[in-house]
């Protein structure tokens, strides 16, 4: 979008500006307000320190219809807003611009759950709920809200549909876009749309719905959203199974789907480095297996008859032990042990940190292909930084891996990161050459914005353009992202 047609900048701003702002902070309040730099640095910052911005507000609204007012009065003002809810963001898509000129719209205040309907499969609820208190909403109902992120206890509903998150149940339920059935969101304009239907089927011409999830705050900002829910599994096994290869990790993966009947909920994988990482710098996390495998891979087995996760899981490791699939294999034999087991997967980020920086991509390639994006990769990165040592996990079933790339020991940190774009066009280009995308489930943001550039078509990028237009034709709902 021309520069003509966007925001004011801080050089252009007048007292129509001004008053604006100040229209804005009677909407929400004094109290709801914060204009004082070190305050708003929990706002502005994002929480690894990759971005950094400055706003000239955080507004904290309380209802739908002070969101709508605030973004009427910027469009009028061509004030630029955006959009944020837990600040858990990975590529940048939540953090203010640094020239200080922007309003944070923080959602964290709508947080009511407005309806249950347990009987219908579905439950409205507002932006700012966190993800962990919707699954315990759900839970409260007899019913599972699936969708699953290690941040869930800070992460928001609103933020997890315009990012279209998708988290370890993906392979079982879908991303957050197949688990939304409608939305409330407030447009450009300041309008607001009610699409909060709970139906199953509603063909009754574009669906606005997905258009708006994954659109990362840049065509509207969701204020509530109606989510499916589903029921709870009577029973849940979890187990880490220990691999010789990559190849045996696929082939375990067509076993479980065969075997598991439409059971299998959660197939992760990882590599032996990333455990060896998960159980030196996390504490009391300990490895549960005699000897260590090249790779190892969690699997969860849902049921919905009593005791027999169980016994389904040791018939499937059986099986795959006796055809040199697996070399070891350990099953959970409580919550406790379960949760051991899963903290071992969660964990693979947080355990990079101490070894200095880490370059990351979350990507995505055909299941069948993996092994062969992994070899190549790790050549495109050798090439690209002798000694960097890959941080490799993912969920193998919907071919989404997160490929983090942490530093040789000993290399200056910041040398490293220098390193970044280098890395990543290397790593996409392979993605690229085996059909994959180079953002799976975090979103494009500020990172991965000009390699969108990339490798989407002249045409695609075209009509996307062309949406944002139709719908911002201000450029005002969070410039500077995705597009």
């Amino acid at each position: 979008m021309h520069a003509e047609s966007g925001p004011t900048s801080a050089a252009d701003s007048s007292g129509t500006h001004k008053q604006a702002l100040a229209r804005m902070v009677d909407i929400v309040g004094p109290a709801h307000t914060i204009a004082d730099p070190e305050r708003q640095l929990p706002y502005v910052h994002e929480l690894r320190g990759l971005y950094h911005g400055n706003a000239a507000l955080v507004l904290r609204p309380g209802s739908t219809a002070e969101v709508a007012q605030i973004i009427a009065l910027a469009n009028e003002a061509r004030i630029a807003i955006v959009p944020q809810g837990g600040n858990t963001g990975l590529v940048g898509g939540q953090t203010p611009s640094p020239d200080g000129t922007e309003v944070v719209l923080s959602l964290a205040r709508l947080n009511r759950v407005r309806s249950i309907d347990a009987a219908g499969g579905a439950m409205i609820v507002e932006a700012g709920v966190t993800l962990a208190d919707a699954q315990a909403a759900a839970e409260h109902a007899g019913k599972l809200f699936p969708l699953s992120l290690p941040s869930e206890g800070s992460c928001q509903i609103g933020g997890v549909l315009a990012t279209n998150a998708g988290g370890t149940a993906v392979l079982a339920y879908g991303n957050a876009r197949a688990l939304t059935l409608g939305l409330e969101v407030v447009t450009a304009s300041g309008e607001v749309w009610d699409g909060l239907r709970t139906l199953k089927k509603d063909n009754t011409g574009y669906d606005l719905r997905d258009l708006f999830v994954g659109s990362e705050g840049t065509l509207g900002v969701i204020t509530a959203a109606a989510l499916k829910l589903f029921p709870r599994p009577a029973d849940t096994t979890v187990a880490l199974a220990a691999l010789p290869s990559l190849q045996a990790v696929a082939a375990l993966f067509q076993l479980a789907e065969a075997r598991g009947t439409g059971s299998l909920t959660a197939f992760e994988f990882m590599s032996r480095f990333t455990l060896e990482l998960v159980t030196r710098h996390i504490p009391n996390a300990r490895f549960p297996l005699r000897d260590a495998s090249p790779w190892y891979v969690l699997l969860e087995l849902s049921s919905f008859v009593e005791d027999s996760g169980e016994a389904a899981m040791q018939r499937l490791l059986t099986e795959a032990s006796e055809n040199g699939t697996v070399s070891d294999a350990v099953i959970a034999g409580s919550l406790a042990q379960a949760q051991a087991l899963w903290r071992l997967r969660e964990s693979a980020s947080e355990a990079q940190r101490p070894e200095g920086g880490s370059i990351k991509h979350d990507v995505s390639v055909p299941v069948a292909r993996i092994p062969g994006f992994i070899a190549l990769a790790g050549a495109a990165v050798e090439h690209v930084c002798p000694g960097a040592r890959p941080v490799i996990f993912g969920h193998f079933g919907d071919g989404n891996v997160h490929y983090n790339v942490t530093q040789p020991p000993g290399m200056d940190k910041t040398a490293y990161l220098a390193l970044w774009g280098e890395m990543s066009r290397a790593v996409h280009d392979v993605v690229a050459s085996l059909g994959g995308s180079i953002s799976a489930e975090h979103g494009i943001g500020q990172m991965k914005r000009d390699e969108l550039v990339r490798f989407k078509s002249p045409l695609e990028l075209v009509l996307m353009r062309k949406i944002k237009a139709a719908l911002d034709p201000n450029g005002i709902l969070n410039p500077g992202k995705l597009l």
